[in-house]
């Protein structure tokens, strides 16, 4: 069996009567893609949001490492081992690919007290803004302003951000979002690249893409599980096929 890294137990997420989140457990293993899928307003983002610490659950567990993450703050967990990518880019449009790199890389190697030296000198954290550029394929335009990218190419360069914070987990919601055929593909071989070193979980409206990378599904309605389990077993329930996946990704596709 697959390393568990990062439990979450009966999480709930409540914005007065309402409940984004009901009673959500899941499992994130290394070298494994665990996609959460659902409708809009499912509470997939929210969920996500739980496990990075952008809100703090009204109820549950998030355990990884030994620690209970619920309630900590998002930078305090990104230092412990979760990255994220956001639906909406996050990335520094007028500076360079190896600049927005290094200033993600800086962010694990602070030298409060070297005020006089260059931080931009620093070898070691160049190294990880080149090696993180190289691991999504950035690397040849390293010196390019990240304004003049694609959007694919800057969902690889956020990604490329990210890991040059070290994590072990990494949290995507809806990566894909807005691409083509041509710039979806590089980015679901380059998320099939770093699952091998990384507990991934994949929020992504793309079926085709889902079923091509995911180990495990958590399908979501109305904020709470409605099934979870292998890509065969999420296509051959019936409820989940009439909810939401249709004929296409039914049981007779497995």
């Amino acid at each position: 069996m697959a390393e568990v890294l990062l439990v979450a137990s009966h999480l709930t997420k409540r914005f007065g009567g309402l409940a984004a989140v009901n009673d959500v457990s899941l499992e994130l293993r290394l070298g494994q893609v665990h996609a959460l899928i659902g409708p809009n307003g499912a509470g997939k983002s929210t969920l996500t949001n739980l496990l990075s610490g952008d809100l703090a659950p009204t109820s549950g567990q998030i355990h990884y490492a030994g620690i209970d993450l619920a309630g900590l703050p998002p930078e305090r967990i990104s230092c412990l081992g979760v990255g994220r990518s956001y639906q909406k880019t996050n990335i520094f449009l007028p500076f360079t690919l190896h600049e927005n790199c290094r200033l993600a890389a800086q962010s694990r190697a602070q030298r409060p007290w070297r005020v006089f030296s260059r931080a931009a000198a620093n070898e070691d954290i160049n190294a990880v803004a080149h090696e993180v550029l190289d691991a999504v394929g950035l690397a040849p335009r390293c010196e390019a302003l990240a304004a003049s990218l694609s959007h694919g190419e800057q969902r690889q360069l956020e990604i490329a951000m990210c890991l040059a914070t070290r994590p072990k987990v990494l949290l995507m919601d809806e990566p894909l979002a807005g691409m083509g055929p041509q710039e979806s593909q590089t980015i679901v071989a380059l998320i099939q690249r770093l699952t091998a070193s990384h507990a991934v979980m994949l929020i992504e409206h793309d079926m085709d893409a889902v079923f091509a990378v995911a180990h495990r599904l958590t399908v979501m309605v109305n904020g709470e599980v409605l099934a979870s389990g292998t890509p065969q077993e999420v296509r051959a329930n019936a409820v989940v096929q009439q909810a939401y996946l249709g004929d296409e990704h039914g049981a007779l596709d497995v």
